[in-house]
């Protein structure tokens, strides 16, 4: 059933309206999707798997998981679908569940067929549906039983990797390295994380929900209907860009206005390529293998949207970004899009700040916050205050595993793929000098001013003076060859920014 109003056509100050009329669930509709999943789970607690074996083992259901937008408190009236996210006790790790979860849905495949009377429901199996070791999840339909609606129901095999977990803490870390070492497909074992991603939802505040609900039939109706052989974002990247938009552009006030609302994530889906959003919600920086892996993210194509409860998920990627770009441009210009004029408009950024601290050797740090879009050269006054500096202020920064780079006064922190907290170093240097970039065994470099007449030896006593070894101490090369002392930086062709190897005798 589809609302008998046009979105199009609403007035902006009617579609808080429009959502509680023809949007939010009724009653019945509520029942008839509470009913599908008590009686699709019961089946799979009680009938599914009795007497059933998967190798060698018995299978056994740990819990059942309601996901999806009925799982969220985000369901549409007479447009929903039931996630059944089912955990078993024969996947104790990632890979089990890869192997073995093509034979887990065969199973349930053939007990639907044998005890669907049971269900007291009309269900649809998928005709002609290819049975794979590599199927991810099963689907059928349910026939409503008060309505000629039908429910569309996932059913999702997955590994309990958060176990226990409380979902007021924190997953411990070490869950996050397994998924990243797992050798999965992005968003492969998301699955695994449906708790936290409904929970990241379902706390939300009723209203943020019905800007959600909005937002999502939006999508169902003027890009799924139109794009329907096209591989289009998921909603769950759309519901996620709209909390990230509430969150911006409110302060995360539980009071706003729906159409500036609707309006600011309209813009930020027009302007798509610019756009980075992540959550440390759940995981974080602190973790190595998990940092890394973040940033390595972070550092893609854009747009980036990062699953909050699943690093490996990058719900930007591979999608017709261009397509909702251009009918959320059209969609500005209709009617609900047509907002007065207000200086409480939400201004949102398509990332958020980065916190740069800048360190220069033996003075101290300067920590900044600042707009991955905006140009370098605007943090260079609150940095020369801070440090007194009548120089030139030469700034670099070197991600782990990479080379040190300049950071140009002209670029911008996102044009170097700088999305997240970043350390950076400052040089002062004055005219004349160039400043190059000295790397020891670990990768790990160092910034240093210097003329290029001096000498390599007046090199490594900057070195020294800095804390690093003894001038007798050190061996330095540039492009595989060993630096003579007497040699000056001219003579052996070493530039601006060139990176010289340090080796301690």
């Amino acid at each position: 059933m589809e609302p008998s109003q046009d979105l199009y056509e609403t007035p902006a100050d009617r579609l808080d309206a429009f959502v509680e009329q023809s949007l939010q669930p009724q009653r019945d509709w509520k029942e008839e999707v509470q009913d599908a999943w008590e009686r699709s789970q019961r089946f799979l607690r009680d009938l599914c798997f009795h007497d059933e074996l998967v190798g060698d083992q018995e299978i056994r259901v740990l819990k059942v998981v309601k996901g999806g937008s009925s799982g969220k408190g985000t369901t549409l009236n007479h447009s929903s679908d039931v996630d059944l996210i089912l955990f078993l006790s024969c996947f104790s790790s990632f890979l089990d569940q890869t192997l073995l979860r093509g034979s887990i849905i065969n199973i349930i495949e053939e007990k639907l067929e044998y005890c669907s009377r049971s269900l007291a429901y009309n269900i649809t199996l998928p005709q002609h549906r290819e049975r794979s070791w590599s199927a991810r999840s099963l689907s059928f339909l349910v026939q409503a039983k008060k309505s000629s609606d039908v429910i569309k129901v996932d059913v999702l095999p997955a590994f309990d990797a958060l176990g226990n977990f409380s979902l007021d803490s924190k997953p411990c870390p070490e869950i996050y390295e397994n998924l990243i070492t797992s050798g999965g497909r992005p968003g492969e074992f998301s699955p695994s994380f449906t708790e936290l991603q409904r929970d990241f939802v379902k706390r939300r505040p009723i209203k943020l929900k019905n800007l959600l609900r909005l937002v999502k039939h939006w999508y169902l109706q003027y890009l799924k209907h139109k794009y329907q052989k096209v591989a289009l974002p998921s909603k769950y990247a759309l519901e996620l860009l709209t909390i990230y938009t509430w969150e911006m552009g409110t302060d995360e006030s539980e009071n706003f206005n729906l159409d500036e609302g609707f309006v600011a994530v309209m813009e930020l889906l027009r302007d798509y390529d610019r756009i980075c959003i992540y959550w440390t919600k759940y995981y974080d920086f602190r973790n190595e293998i998990v940092r890394n892996y973040i940033k390595q993210q972070l550092r893609g194509p854009r747009p980036i949207i990062l699953d909050p409860a699943d690093p490996t998920n990058n719900l930007g990627m591979g999608k017709c970004w261009d397509l909702v770009a251009k009918e959320a441009a059209y969609c500005l210009g209709q009617a609900c899009c047509s907002t007065e004029d207000s200086c409480d408009d939400w201004h949102v950024q398509p990332a958020r700040d980065v916190q740069v601290t800048v360190k220069q050797a033996g003075n101290g740090v300067c920590k900044l916050s600042v707009d991955p879009y905006s140009p370098i050269w605007k943090m260079k006054p609150e940095i020369k205050r801070t440090f007194g500096l009548t120089g030139n202020q030469r700034l670099s920064f070197q991600e782990p595993g990479g080379k040190r780079q300049l950071l140009s006064s002209q670029r911008t922190l996102a044009d170097y793929g700088i999305f997240s907290k970043v350390n950076v170093r400052m040089l002062e240097t004055f005219p004349g000098e160039i400043q190059v970039f000295v790397e020891n065994s670990s990768g790990h470099s160092k910034p240093y001013a210097i003329y290029p007449d001096d000498s390599v030896r007046e090199l490594k006593e900057k070195i020294e003076e800095a804390g690093g070894p003894f001038v007798e101490d050190q061996i330095l090369k540039f492009q595989g060859r060993k630096l003579r002392n007497h040699c000056s930086l001219s003579d052996l062709h070493i530039e601006d920014c060139d990176t010289i190897m340090l080796i301690r005798k």
